[in-house]
């Protein structure tokens, strides 16, 4: 099959002419790079054709939202699959368990402005939140100024439906010691997801990887460190130890910039509206000297200064 026929094949739309391969020759960053073909699916079936399509022809999928990533991520000369205009529902909510569900395609601030009506909000945010899409936001690990809060994309990603290269759709979610362990050798999974899981296992149970992933990855204590792919976190979870959360790829996945899967659908973790009512405290100082010694100043000395400038 050629693409000529694969756009026959197709719900949706391939572009093939310049014009529309070179408007996606870009992102938000400095990069260029005309891809093949331009498509923008409609459905799981267009997807599992285009990644047949690419399987058979030695090809690359770039999955895009956006494209307001700032370092390339979404051009390359494979076939850019636009997500944007077809995967945007919002799918399911649960206000009682706190989760919604959505497909890639939903922009963050609408899926906030939802959740607004049911008292909740999706904490992780980007600059370009009024139309970066929940799909780019797992792909980069979107953390945002409230990250301290409300931490990154991946500490609020609970789970991920996607397509695996071999086209086969899959869950990805949480797993205990015993299904992660039954998902090695389960017949009704396919190859390659079954792969998935024993070559993880066999890469995470050697004590000389493990030692070289706590060696040479990013500091724990650095809260904003999406380097690579998340190893060490996965190292970290049972069954690979007796402490801490059980497995789950989800962590992978974020950060992996759409390179491992192909994502169709996202349970997300959703918060509580904060207080209506804020407050800001502005702080004064006599010189610069001052302000970076104000940790000398007491507390009431603070607090009578601030009564009379308040006066």
């Amino acid at each position: 099959m050629n693409l000529q026929e694969l756009k026959q094949n197709l719900s949706g739309d391939l572009f093939l002419e310049k014009e529309v391969r070179t408007l996606y020759a870009t992102d938000a960053s400095a990069y260029r790079e005309v891809p093949v073909a331009v498509a923008i699916p409609k459905n799981e079936e267009d997807l599992g054709k285009l990644i047949t399509f690419v399987a058979e022809n030695n090809l690359s999928l770039i999955p895009r939202t956006a494209g307001t990533s700032l370092a390339g991520q979404v051009v390359g000369n494979g076939i850019v699959v636009d997500v944007s205009k077809h995967f945007t529902k919002i799918l399911e909510i649960n206000t009682e368990e706190q989760w919604v569900r959505v497909q890639p395609g939903v922009v963050r601030d609408e899926l906030n402005l939802f959740l607004e009506e049911h008292g909740f909000l999706f904490g992780p945010e980007t600059s370009t939140a009024n139309r970066a899409m929940i799909g780019g936001m797992i792909g980069n690990n979107s953390c945002g100024s409230n990250s301290i809060i409300y931490g990154s994309t991946r500490d609020n990603l609970l789970s991920i439906n996607a397509i695996l290269s071999d086209g086969t759709e899959t869950l990805f979610q949480e797993e205990t010691p015993e299904s992660f362990r039954h998902k090695m050798t389960d017949s009704t999974l396919s190859e390659r997801e079954r792969s998935i899981y024993k070559n993880i296992h066999d890469i995470l149970s050697v004590q000389k990887n493990r030692e070289a992933i706590s060696r040479d990855y990013p500091r724990k204590n650095i809260p904003r460190r999406n380097t690579g792919y998340a190893l060490d976190l996965l190292m970290e979870t049972k069954p690979f130890g007796d402490f801490g959360e059980n497995f789950n790829f989800c962590k992978l996945l974020a950060g992996s910039e759409g390179t491992l899967a192909f994502i169709t659908e996202a349970k997300l973790k959703i918060q509580p509206l904060p207080p209506i009512y804020t407050g800001l405290l502005c702080v004064h100082f006599e010189s610069v000297h001052e302000s970076l010694q104000g940790h000398q100043v007491s507390q009431q000395g603070f607090m009578d200064r601030f009564k009379m400038n308040a006066q």
